[in-house]
Formats: structure tokens, C-alpha cells, sequence
């Protein structure tokens, strides 16, 4: 089978190679006079010299470079064009038998906004880019965001929700591959949630959505990748930003700079935050029914302190060593933490034949504690050649994760003379990742683009749990060897691919692409069988004009179990819900087609149409089930005890239609709507759990953003979720709003801004349905209270001195913006 896809890619680029016979050719690039970045997606027109009709005309593609084959030897005349820049026209392009081949190397564009004194005034990116094989979320232009962390990002970025415990999904889907600066970091491995809590809003950039990942990307999260991008800055000079807010949930400060000289660049961050201490509330209901005659009942009431804090740090460098070598190398530092102080009253009661037979109260404390230490570290070699679009890269990555959890439980009874019990644990752990990977890029003829590469990937983790259980004899913890434990977790990774992008009958772009992962894990006291994966990738793509495209795209993904989901111990610190994972799960298999419709107008109107299929095979999902009594390992038994698992549940398909646009009412007034709509169907093989379970979905937000006079601006932002249908149960709707207000002043130096966050209602309900083989049944119902609404101020300045730039075409001397600011 992988013979038979390498075949047919390599037939199809021939084909697209002998399509591209003529008598002669045009290649050049395109970059941005300013920045050197290629522009991609420019307009080429071409016409006979001193001729009004076009002869032929192309694309740029995503590295800025475009061929036009099939000439007539002549005298030509090229006019190029992008929104946002002035049209640019080379003349006198000859092409003859002596020069079949025209090659123009420097095709720069400059920006069409004015110049006002000695500020260039650039045209502002718009917040949302829809590009061909990926979404951008500028971060700047937000103003809601200011003062928040990542996760106030994500919810606003279209096609992604987060959840009220700050879970992250991409098109209905959890299997999200998370990457910074677009490679992996161990700092998502432990927590993810927390993670993405304690990175400021203030310190990103932007936030790449990639739903449909070519061959190059690994293959794995089944519903796409999500990368981060750190502000930096490539321009030649200096210039840096503070950013600092506080608040009544949330306190931020972020610091960059960046230095670069001719061919040499530093940049350095440091950035810190800290959730207060919030309170939340809880309740829970249990019912099980055991035939007709028996029923047991329980009712928690739980009142949570959590404070969590987190700040990182790093340094990136960057060397143009000749003009076609570059070495760049990285480093950063990442730390968060987070505190958990809990009381639940507990009342169980226990029925035979409708007369109460207990009736026990009683008191939980406890806490958990947890925090990681991650060190990231990359290296990368890029090399260049006289080739248009010859490239070589060479990656180093290594990542170092130190963790420490904690945790304290104890029950004591109110109205019995029943022991107390509880138990006490910690549990460290490392994880060391490193990866090696090689890309190269060969044009072959004409339009036809060649990638391939290769990637290798050894990640180990070792944790260790010491547990002491509560003796009431000797009223203290004793360690209890059942209970503690230690597990070691192993995966390599070793991948190919091959890409190649071509034009098919003058009509579409394609990109067809082919990756094998081979996959081996080993876990202690287990036996885990290597496999092999077969991921293809296929895209075609056609602009309907300058601001018009459409796309289809076909992916093969795969949702790997990582480490919480195999250790197969079990947590007790909460011991009428405990938690192990499940050594025996499958990989989770992902099957996504997705058809595109994007828009994007000079009058600044951007609006994108996404229509999604989506089926996973061995689908992997949280499973509860119920079990009349556990023996802890301490020889205490535990009724009514709800058990979760890991479990390759079947299968699930997904019907989806996302629409997002941005829509300038006025030149000061821009609204910005997302709608996400769906159907999901999951086909269940588990026992105790409805064979099919079906649920429409629907996320929609809106932000509308206003300029006013004298640099002052403000902004509002709305988010509703319908109610979700999970496997075992429900979770009720959700909406909040967020307003935000700025002032510039200082040349736009320095801003002043304000933020509040104001829940419709801050209960969430949670419903979840249990069935055992009859006549077990079991029913729970929740409701948490969670702090959403706050209040915040910030204060932002940059500063900076960036070295004017000249174009010699136009001879008129620009200098570059300072970067964005929140």
C-alpha cells in the first residue's frame, strides 16, 4: 500500500511536469520591500510590450516564487499586484532562443499606505488570515485579550472552543497537537490547561490554526495543529515592549527586546503571571438503584480555593553566517504551579424496601498541589542555493520536563463512630524529549515543488507515587507500599515523508503528500506492539480571482495514547472517584476532509466558509462505570465508587460547518462573527453505555471592535456554547462577555487600557448517566460555580530605533513600524 501512494503521487508530478512544455519561461520572487518575507498569492499579469490585454498570468505560492511556461519568444511586460501593496511593473522582460529562461531574483513590493513625517504608517494586518493551508490569529489588533493568557486567545480564535476547565478543542475534536514557535514543548506534556494559563496574552503574536497538515508536519492529533508564536522582531536596529496589568482575577508583566545588526539577531523575553485565589463552589448528586427494593443516595457539597502562578523566560538568536547559511538556536524556561484547598460535606444514604437504613454526614478536607519545570532547547541550520527555492534545513530539539504533585485527603464522620480515613501522597516525575529532523525542497521544473525529509523522536518519562495512608490506631500517615508505586514510559518515533506541489490542468493548485510513522512505546510490566502508520495528505486549491479561493483537502491523522492515558495505577486521592489509565488503548485513527471557500477583499471584508467530515476509528474517550465497593490498597472499603478509565470506546463521525469573517462597518468600525455548527455520532462497543450516542453542537461569538478620535479604542467580545452531549451525559450551555477599552498617547508608545470579563451566569450544570448490566443504574447530577467575571487595568510602552530603510526603486526612504503592541 505505501508503494502504491508513492506511485501515484510521482505519476501525478509527472504529469504536472510534461503539462509545462513551451518555448519559453518567466521565474521570479516576490518579497516585501520592508521585511524581505515573500509575499505569497501576489498577482502576475503579463502582456505583450506596449500591449492592453494579458497574455497569460499566475500566483505567487507560499515562499513568494512563480513560473510561467509556454512563452512565444518576444518582449513582455510583467505588472504584479497584492492587496495592501502598490502594483509594481517590470518592463522590457526579453525572452529569445539565446535566453529561453527569464530569471527575476528581486521583485519587491512596498506598502500603498503614506508616509507621515517620519513614521511609516503601514497597513495593519487584519486579526483574522485565511491562507491555503492554514488560519492566523493576529493577537495585536485584539484588545479584550490585552490583560489575559493564552487561553483568552484561543477562545476567540475561529474553529477553536475551550471549555469551562480550560480544554481545547479544534472543530469539535480534543486531539489537538499543541506547538510553540512550530516545535513541541514538554511544558503541554503534564497540564495542559495550566499550561496555556500561565503563558500572557501579552507575549504572543499570533496563533496559526492548521486543521488539514500536509505531509511535512507529524502526523499526530487527530483533529490538526495549533501553534504559538512569540513576538520577535527580524528588523535591523533595536526595540522592545513592557506590558504590565493587574486584576481582580489575573495579574500579568511581559518584557521583550530585540537587538539585530546586519546578518545578527537577539531577542529576549521574560514574562510572568499570577491567578489570585478564587473560589469555587460544587454539588453532586448520586443515585443508584440496585432492582426494586434497594437505593442508595449521596450528596456533596464542596467549597475550592485554587491560585495558580506561572512565568517563563528565553533567548533566541539569529545568524545569517553567508548569504545562503543561517544558524539560529534557542532557549527558554518555563515554570507554573497551581494550589487547590477543598471542603466536602458528604451525606450517604442507603434505602431497602423505602426505609432508610443509614444516614451518615460527614467532613473531606483536601488538597492538591502541582508543579513542572520545563527547559526547552532548538538548534536549527538552513541552507540555501543558487536554486530559486533550493533549500536545506537541519533541526535539533530538546525538551526536559521536571514535575512534582502532592496531595492530602481525610474523611472524618459527623453522627458515627466509623474511623476516620485518608490519605497523603507525592509524585515527581521527569520527561525528556529530543528530536532530530531534516527537510529539503527541490523544484523540479516549471511550478512542480519537491519536499521531503525525515524525523526521528526518543521521549522518556519516569514518575514515581509514595502514598501513606491514614492509620486511626495511631492517628497519622503510614506508608503504604500496595499503593506506591513507580512506572516508566518509553516511545520512539521514526518518520519519512515526500511532498510534491504542482499545477493540474491549468486550473488547480495541488499538494499531494505521503508520511510514514513507525511508532514503538514500552511501558514496565507491559507489553505494547509496535505499529506503523500510512498518513497521506492531498490538497487542491484554486483562486477564483484576486480575492477569491476555494480548497478541499483530505488528511490521515493519529491520536497516540500518551502517558496519563497508559499508567495503569490508581489514583485515590479522591476516593469515591478514582482515575487510572489504561495500557491496553489503541491509537486513535482520524479520516478529515474539509471544503474551503475564502473571500478576501480590498475593502478589507475577509470571510471564510469551512465545511468539515470527520471519522475516527478506535475512539478514545473518558469512561465511567460504577462499582458497589473498592478495596484500597490501605484495606479500607469505599461503596458506590465511580471509576474512570480510558477507553477505545468505537467509533465516532462528525458533520461540521464553520463560518468566521471580518466585516468593516465603517473605516473605524469591525465586526468579526464565528459560528461553528455540528453533528456528532458516536457508534459505542462498551458495555453499560447506549450503543449510539448522537448530539448537535453549536459555538458562535461575536467581537466588534470601534477607533475613535485622539488614538482611543474599545472593543466588545460575546462567546455562547449550546449544550455539549458527551458520552455518558451532558454539559448545560455557557455564555460570557468582555468589554475592553485603550488609549494610545506618546506617539503610540504607550497605551492605557481597561478590561472586564462578565459571565451570564457562572453556574455550569453537568450530567452524567452510569448503567451496569441490569438492574444497575446509575445517575449523577452537578453543578459548579467557576469565578469568571474580573475586572483589569494595563499599561503597554515600547520603545525602540530601527534603521531606515532605502528603496532604490522608488528612492524614497521608509522605516519600518514598531512591532504591535497590546
Amino acid at each position: 500500500m505505501k508503494q502504491f501512494y508513492i506511485l501515484i503521487i510521482l505519476l501525478i508530478a509527472f504529469a504536472g511536469v510534461h503539462a509545462q512544455s513551451g518555448k519559453g519561461k518567466i521565474t521570479g520572487k516576490v518579497t516585501d520591500a520592508i521585511t524581505k518575507a515573500p509575499v505569497e498569492y501576489a498577482t502576475i499579469v503579463i502582456y505583450l510590450q506596449g500591449g492592453k490585454s494579458p497574455v497569460n498570468g499566475t500566483t505567487t505560492d507560499l515562499k513568494g516564487n512563480f513560473a510561467v511556461s509556454g512563452l512565444p519568444f518576444g518582449e513582455y511586460q510583467l505588472v504584479i499586484d497584492f492587496i495592501g501593496y502598490k502594483h509594481t511593473t517590470v518592463e522590457h522582460v526579453i525572452i529569445s532562443e539565446l535566453k529561453g529562461t527569464v530569471v527575476l531574483n528581486k521583485i519587491q513590493l512596498t506598502s500603498s499606505q503614506k508616509q507621515l513625517k517620519d513614521v511609516n504608517i503601514t497597513a495593519q494586518k487584519s486579526t483574522v488570515e485565511n491562507k491555503i493551508d492554514k488560519l492566523v490569529f493576529n493577537v495585536g489588533n485584539d484588545l479584550v485579550a490585552q490583560s489575559g493568557v493564552a487561553t483568552d486567545i484561543l477562545k476567540k480564535v475561529p474553529m477553536v472552543s475551550v471549555d469551562i476547565d480550560g480544554n481545547v478543542e479544534l472543530l469539535g475534536n480534543p486531539g489537538v497537537k499543541f506547538l510553540i514557535n512550530g516545535k513541541p514543548s514538554s511544558m503541554f506534556g503534564a497540564s495542559l490547561a495550566d499550561a496555556l494559563q500561565s503563558i500572557p496574552s501579552s507575549q504572543i503574536k499570533s496563533v496559526e490554526v492548521i486543521t488539514s497538515p500536509g505531509a511535512k508536519s507529524d502526523a499526530s492529533g487527530s483533529a490538526g495543529i495549533i501553534n504559538i508564536i512569540l513576538k520577535d522582531n527580524n528588523v535591523k536596529g533595536y526595540n522592545g515592549s513592557i506590558n504590565l496589568s493587574g486584576g481582580t482575577r489575573l495579574q500579568n508583566a511581559s518584557v521583550n527586546l530585540n537587538v539585530r545588526t546586519t546578518n545578527f539577531g537577539v531577542n529576549a523575553f521574560f514574562s510572568g503571571n499570577e491567578t489570585l485565589r478564587s473560589k469555587t463552589l460544587g454539588s453532586r448528586n448520586r443515585n443508584n438503584i440496585s432492582g426494586d427494593t434497594a437505593m442508595q443516595n449521596q450528596f456533596q457539597n464542596a467549597t475550592g480555593y485554587t491560585t495558580r502562578q506561572g512565568y517563563q523566560s528565553g533567548l533566541r538568536m539569529d545568524w545569517d553566517i553567508t548569504k545562503t547559511d543561517n544558524l539560529s538556536a534557542s532557549f527558554s524556561y518555563h515554570h507554573f504551579s497551581n494550589d487547590k484547598e477543598t471542603v466536602t460535606n458528604q451525606e450517604d444514604q442507603s434505602f431497602q424496601n423505602g426505609i432508610t437504613g443509614s444516614d451518615l454526614f460527614s467532613v473531606r478536607n483536601s488538597n492538591t498541589t502541582f508543579g513542572e519545570n520545563a527547559f526547552d532547547f532548538s538548534v536549527d541550520y538552513k541552507k540555501t542555493f543558487k536554486t530559486k527555492g533550493q533549500e536545506l534545513d537541519i533541526s535539533y530539539n530538546s525538551s526536559f520536563n521536571r514535575n512534582t504533585g502532592n496531595f492530602y485527603q481525610k474523611q472524618d464522620y459527623l453522627n458515627s463512630s466509623a474511623s476516620s480515613f485518608g490519605s497523603i501522597g507525592d509524585n515527581p516525575g521527569h520527561d525528556h524529549d529530543n528530536e532530530v529532523t531534516i527537510d529539503y525542497a527541490q523544484p523540479i521544473a516549471g511550478e512542480v515543488w519537491l519536499e521531503t525529509g525525515a524525523k526521528a523522536q526518543i521521549q522518556n518519562i519516569t514518575t514515581a507515587s509514595s502514598v501513606n495512608t491514614y492509620n486511626p490506631a495511631l492517628n497519622s500517615f503510614v506508608f503504604d507500599p500496595l499503593q506506591s508505586n513507580g512506572f516508566d514510559y518509553g516511545r520512539h518515533l521514526y518518520a519519512y515523508y515526500v511532498s510534491v506541489t504542482f499545477p493540474l490542468f491549468k486550473f488547480f493548485d495541488v499538494k499531494a503528500g505521503l508520511r510514514d510513522e513507525y511508532t514503538i512505546t514500552t511501558i514496565a510490566n507491559a507489553n505494547v506492539p509496535d505499529y506503523n502508520l500510512l498518513s497521506p495528505s492531498l490538497v487542491f486549491s484554486h483562486k477564483l480571482d484576486k480575492t477569491q479561493s476555494i480548497k478541499i483537502s483530505y488528511s490521515k491523522r493519529i491520536e497516540r495514547p500518551d502517558f496519563e492515558d497508559l499508567n495503569p495505577f490508581v489514583n485515590f486521592s479522591d476516593p469515591y472517584n478514582i482515575s487510572y489509565g489504561n495500557p491496553l488503548l489503541l491509537p486513535e485513527i482520524g479520516n478529515n476532509v474539509e471544503l474551503g471557500y475564502n473571500h478576501s477583499a480590498d475593502n478589507g471584508v475577509n470571510f471564510n466558509v469551512t465545511a468539515i467530515y470527520r471519522h475516527n476509528g478506535n475512539d478514545v474517550k473518558q469512561y465511567t462505570f460504577i462499582q458497589d465497593s473498592v478495596l484500597e490498597a490501605g484495606g479500607r472499603y469505599y461503596k458506590n465508587v465511580y471509576s474512570q478509565t480510558r477507553a477505545n470506546v468505537g467509533s465516532e463521525v462528525t458533520w461540521g460547518l464553520n463560518l468566521s469573517g471580518s466585516i468593516p462597518i465603517t473605516s473605524k468600525f469591525i465586526v468579526r462573527p464565528n459560528i461553528f455548527v455540528s453533528q456528532r455520532r458516536i457508534t459505542v462497543v462498551l458495555p453499560g453505555v447506549s450503543p449510539f450516542v448522537m448530539g448537535y453542537e453549536c459555538r458562535l461569538n461575536l467581537n466588534a471592535a470601534y477607533e475613535f478620535k485622539n488614538d482611543y479604542a474599545a472593543e466588545a467580545f460575546v462567546n455562547y456554547n449550546t449544550p455539549r452531549t458527551q458520552l455518558q451525559g451532558k454539559n448545560s450551555s455557557f455564555v460570557a462577555y468582555s468589554f475592553a477599552f485603550r488609549k494610545q498617547f506618546w506617539n503610540k508608545k504607550a497605551s492605557i487600557g481597561l478590561t472586564a470579563n462578565v459571565p451570564f451566569n457562572e453556574y455550569v450544570n453537568q450530567t452524567s448517566t452510569v448503567t451496569q448490566a441490569a438492574p444497575k443504574y446509575s445517575y449523577q447530577y452537578s453543578i459548579r460555580q467557576v469565578p469568571f467575571r474580573s475586572f483589569g487595568i494595563t499599561l503597554g510602552y515600547r520603545f525602540g530605533k530601527l534603521e531606515f530603510k532605502k528603496d532604490k526603486e522608488k528612492d524614497n526612504l521608509q522605516q519600518p513600524s514598531l512591532p504591535d503592541q497590546n
